[in-house]
């Protein structure tokens, strides 16, 4: 098993703004206030394009998929929450906690990707458990080490504990669960999505531990990284709000191993965790500043990686 790609599908943003109906329990959005719609979505565009570039130009194969302005999914450029991709030729679809992000879930995604020559074996439908008000957002909720079968999951309002051991068994990954906090106005909330402060690559994590603040979870969590042979870069709160867990490793050109993050999750590292990360893979950043401003996700969340057998 391969830990990771060098295809990646993304969804290029026809509405993008802040997502009102995520806003309730994502504390990274904000709205810009002095900017029209049409003028936030024409940034978003320019910085999607700007990154899809960067990838490209290091050999990373991105398949873009245009978003459609109908219906209304602001949200649209995050594909990683709804849905998933796997060796075996498995997808998953997803149940997701906003209704608009439920809209952006697309047939024709599977079409462009049989096209490309993938295959698709079976599809693993979630997204019934949502009448339940359930629900756990793909590669969002839960952080995949393929390798070693291992998934990791913050429990959230947003990753439920009982659909996440549904999901590992149907896949064969081994649980392993905790709870991932934020300060948000002097009080511990629960962090929307695992990954925004972890990432796991081949031979490294990037992870926020005084986030898991139960230390037997925390030290679960570090037991399990380690004995699977990852060097552990422990990140701070500060810098998970600069989307420093947000993080994706990717194959480029020669089997080159990239990390791809924001620009804002570069410059909050220090000199010393860069070292540690350059040490395994080579960074790529690009600037995702409204993005992230408005969408309250980064890099990771606009990859959906693609994990299919060729035909």
């Amino acid at each position: 098993m391969q830990q990771t790609t060098n295809t990646i599908l993304m969804v290029r943003p026809a509405s993008f703004r802040m997502n009102e109906q995520t806003a309730v329990n994502n504390y990274y959005q904000q709205s810009l206030k002095d900017m029209l719609p049409a003028a936030i979505n024409a940034k978003a565009q320019q910085e999607f394009d700007v990154f899809v570039v960067k990838l490209q130009q290091n050999g990373i194969k991105v398949i873009v998929v245009e978003d459609a302005k109908e219906p209304d999914t602001p949200d649209a450029l995050f594909p990683n929450n709804w849905i998933s991709f796997h060796e075996n030729g498995d997808v998953a679809i997803y149940p997701m906690f906003a209704e608009n992000r439920r809209l952006e879930r697309r047939e024709d995604v599977l079409e462009t990707l049989e096209k490309e020559g993938f295959k698709i074996e079976n599809v693993i439908d979630y997204t019934e458990a949502e009448e339940e008000q359930i629900f756990l957002e793909g590669t969002g909720s839960m952080i995949l080490d393929r390798q070693n079968r291992k998934a990791y999951c913050a429990i959230s309002p947003r990753a439920e504990e009982e659909l996440f051991i549904e999901f590992c068994e149907d896949f064969e990954y081994t649980p392993i669960i905790f709870t991932a906090n934020q300060t948000v106005q002097d009080s511990r909330e629960a962090i929307y999505h695992t990954n925004v402060m972890m990432c796991i690559a081949e031979t490294f994590a990037v992870i926020c531990l005084s986030s898991i603040d139960d230390k037997k979870e925390r030290k679960n969590v570090v037991k399990n990284l380690k004995s699977d042979g990852k060097e552990v870069i422990d990140i701070t709160e500060k810098q998970v709000q600069q989307f420093a867990g947000n993080m994706l490793q990717v194959i480029g050109k020669d089997n080159k191993k990239f990390l791809i993050m924001s620009t804002s999750a570069y410059n909050s590292l220090t000199a010393m965790q860069l070292q540690k990360i350059e040490k395994h893979a080579t960074i790529i950043h690009s600037d995702l500043t409204t993005i992230e401003t408005c969408g309250g996700g980064s890099a990771r969340c606009m990859m959906a990686e693609v994990f299919l057998p060729k035909k």
